[in-house]
C-alpha cells in the first residue's frame, strides 16, 4: 500500500499551538523546507510501494525529511530521534502540524525505508538540492555542466583487521552459536584462545616475530578443530547446516588466508564485503571500507560549491575505468550535459565515453590546453575539501550501515546532507542581506535633507 502522504489541514485546536504559531518563520530551516518540492520526492519515492490492501506506511515527506536532517547534522539515528522530539523546526520540517511528545515513528522504521528505498531511489534527495540550489539562486544550471570528479574511501565500522584477531573472533563466533543451538562441543578454546591472542600481540609489539608465529599458528589451530568439531556434530541435522553454512565459510577463509595472499580476502567477519584499498597517503597507507566517486562543480557558485554526483564503486575499479559507468548516471541525475571534467593524474588512461573523450582534462595535461583550461585545472584540488566536509561533518567518514547496500545509500545520504548545509547557509545569508539592505534603505530614507 502506498503511503498516506501529509497535507496542512489547517485545523485548529484549543489546547495545542500549531508549529507555523511557535516557530520563527523567517528561520532558514523553515525557508528550506518552503523550497523542496516534496510532490517530486512523494512520486519517487512512492513508486517503490504498490497498491495492494495493508497497513500504509509512514509518509514520505517523514522519512525523507529525517534523512535529510540525519546528514545535514551528523546524528546517528538514536541521536536524531532525540533532537526531533525537543525541537519544533525538526517537526515542522518534517510535516507536522502539531508539536508532539512523542515519536510517531520507531527507531528502526528509518533502517527500514533506507533498504527498502536503495541507492537509486535516494539519489532523488541529491537531484532535488541541485533543483533547490538553482531554484533559490545559490547556483545557475550552467554551474553544472563543468564539474570535478575524485575518488575516496568511504571506510566501515570495523576494527583493524590482523589474522590472529580475526581467527579468534571466528572462533568466537562459532562457539557462541553452538552454544545457542545447543551444539556440544569437545573444547570451546575459550580461556586458552585469549591467552594465545594475548601472547601474539605482545610478542608482535616487542618485534619478537618467531614467538608471535608460534602464537599465531595456535590460534588457527584452534579455530581448525574448533571447525571440523562443529562440522562432524551437524552433518546429520539439515536445519543445523544451513545455520552454520556461512559461519564456517568465512571461518574457513579466514583461517586459510595469509598475510601477503594475493586476491580477495575476508577483512570483517560481520562485514566481509569490505576492500583494502591503498590510496598512496604516507599517514594511512591502507583503508578499509569502498571506493566512492564523488563529482562536484568546477567553480564556486554564490551558494558554495556543491556535490552534483556520488557513487559507491564496489570492486576497487581503476579511477580512469570508473568515468564509463559515472558520466552517463550524472548527466541523468543532472538533467544536462557535461561540458568539461577535470581529474587528478590517477584518470590517465580513462574510459570516457566517446562523445566525452575530449571533455576529460587530467593534471598536468600539456595537449589541448588553453588559458582558460589551464585556469580550471588549478581548481582541480578545489573537490578535497568538499570530501574532508563529507567524511567529517556528514558521516562518510565512517559507514554504519550494513552489506554494500549500506555503502551505496551512506554515500549518497552524505552527499544530499552536504548540500542541504549549503542551502541552509546560503538561506540564512540571503535572509541577513535582505534585512541589512532594508535597514539601509529605511535609514536613507529617515535621514533629514540637508539644508
Amino acid at each position: 500500500m502506498r503511503p498516506k502522504e501529509r497535507r496542512d489541514s489547517g485545523q485548529r485546536d484549543l489546547f495545542r499551538a500549531r508549529l507555523d504559531q511557535i516557530v520563527d518563520m523567517a528561520h532558514p530551516l523553515v525557508k528550506l523546507l518552503r523550497t523542496i518540492d516534496w510532490g517530486f520526492l512523494e512520486r519517487r519515492f512512492g513508486a517503490v510501494y504498490a497498491d495492494v490492501p495493508g497497513r500504509p506506511p509512514l509518509p514520505t515527506r517523514l522519512m525523507a525529511g529525517l534523512a535529510i536532517l540525519k546528514h545535514m547534522h551528523d546524528l546517528s539515528d538514536e541521536a536524531l530521534c532525540d533532537r526531533w522530539l525537543e525541537n519544533p523546526y525538526f517537526q515542522l520540517f518534517c510535516g507536522e502540524e502539531f508539536f508532539q511528545h512523542k515519536l510517531p515513528f520507531d527507531r528502526s522504521s528509518l533502517t527500514r525505508w533506507r533498504q527498502r528505498m536503495g541507492e537509486e531511489k535516494l539519489a532523488a534527495l541529491v537531484q532535488e538540492s541541485l533543483s533547490v540550489a538553482t531554484r533559490t539562486g545559490a547556483a545557475k544550471p550552467s554551474d553544472f555542466a563543468k564539474v570535478i570528479v575524485d575518488t575516496t574511501v568511504q571506510e566501515k565500522a570495523v576494527a583493524f583487521p590482523t589474522d590472529a584477531r580475526l581467527m579468534h573472533r571466528a572462533r568466537e563466533r562459532l562457539v557462541r552459536l553452538a552454544k545457542k543451538h545447543g551444539v556440544a562441543l569437545r573444547q570451546s578454546y575459550e580461556r586458552i584462545g585469549k591467552h594465545a591472542l594475548i601472547a601474539y600481540q605482545r610478542y608482535a609489539h616487542a618485534k619478537q616475530f618467531k614467538r608471535a608465529g608460534k602464537a599465531l599458528r595456535k590460534i588457527r589451530t584452534y579455530l581448525g578443530r574448533v571447525e571440523r568439531d562443529v562440522a562432524r556434530r551437524i552433518k546429520d541435522n539439515e536445519a543445523l547446516r544451513d545455520v552454520f553454512r556461512r559461519p564456517l565459510y568465512l571461518a574457513e577463509r579466514v583461517r586459510e588466508q595469509r598475510q601477503k595472499q594475493r586476491g580477495r580476502k575476508v577483512y570483517s567477519l560481520h562485514a566481509p564485503e569490505v576492500e583494502c584499498i591503498g590510496k598512496g597517503k604516507a599517514h594511512r597507507p591502507y583503508e578499509f571500507g569502498v571506493k566512492v566517486s564523488v563529482a562536484t562543480t568546477l567553480f564556486r557558485s554564490k551558494g558554495g560549491q556543491f556535490v552534483a554526483h556520488v557513487q559507491a564503486l564496489p570492486g576497487n575499479p581503476y579511477d580512469g575505468h570508473t568515468l564509463a559507468q559515472v558520466i552517463p548516471d550524472m548527466e541523468k541525475q543532472i538533467g544536462a550535459s557535461i561540458s568539461r571534467i577535470v581529474a587528478d593524474r590517477g584518470y590517465r588512461g580513462h574510459n570516457a565515453p566517446a562523445e566525452h573523450k575530449f571533455s576529460v582534462f587530467i593534471a598536468g595535461q600539456r595537449r589541448r590546453v588553453t588559458g582558460a583550461i589551464k585556469r580550471e585545472l588549478r581548481r582541480r584540488s578545489a573537490v578535497e575539501p568538499v570530501i574532508g566536509h563529507l567524511k567529517s561533518d556528514h558521516r562518510m567518514g565512517r559507514n554504519f550501515l550494513a552489506h554494500s547496500a549500506g555503502d551505496a545509500a551512506n554515500a549518497v545520504l552524505a552527499a544530499a546532507g552536504y548540500n542541504f548545509r549549503r542551502l541552509l547557509a546560503w538561506l540564512a545569508l540571503f535572509c541577513t542581506i535582505i534585512l541589512a539592505t532594508l535597514a539601509r534603505l529605511g535609514s536613507a530614507q529617515n535621514r533629514p535633507l540637508a539644508a
